[in-house]
């Protein structure tokens, strides 16, 4: 199996799961109760697994790859917390600065589990590329 599907699998594995676990527990605990009419009564799913689908390509080159390129850990895990810090970061603070009312803790609290659940992810697929290639 190449290098990029085995690193793609083990990174979509876990933000897949993880983000599951995350928005089953936070949607009634946090967005809800702060978004409230602003969030759809059930997600779009075809919209939301475009996200998953291309954000994973993009843990996968930005953050894998050149992770096992340099043979550390490490690196899939401070490229994935640099490229969900980007990514979230793109639409919080975008959602703060065009969204009225929009609360800063939400903002704050998707920017910590975006950059949190990207590195994690990151060094999932950096893991099953080490394990698995070769």
């Amino acid at each position: 199996m190449p290098h990029p599907v085995i690193a793609y699998l083990g990174s979509a594995a876990a933000f897949f799961a993880l983000d599951f676990i995350w928005l089953s527990l936070a949607v009634p605990r946090l967005y809800k109760p702060l978004l409230g009419t602003m969030l759809r009564d059930s997600p779009n799913l075809p919209v939301a697994a475009a996200f998953y689908l291309v954000y994973v390509v993009g843990l996968v080159v930005f953050a894998v790859l050149p992770a096992n390129a340099s043979g550390s850990w490490l690196t899939a895990l401070g490229l994935g917390a640099l490229l969900g810090l980007v990514a979230y970061g793109t639409y919080d603070f975008t959602n703060l600065s065009t969204m009225r009312d929009w609360p800063l803790l939400v903002s704050i609290v998707d920017l910590v589990w975006g950059i949190t659940v990207s590195a994690v992810a990151a060094v999932a697929g950096y893991t099953a590329l080490r394990a698995f290639a070769n």
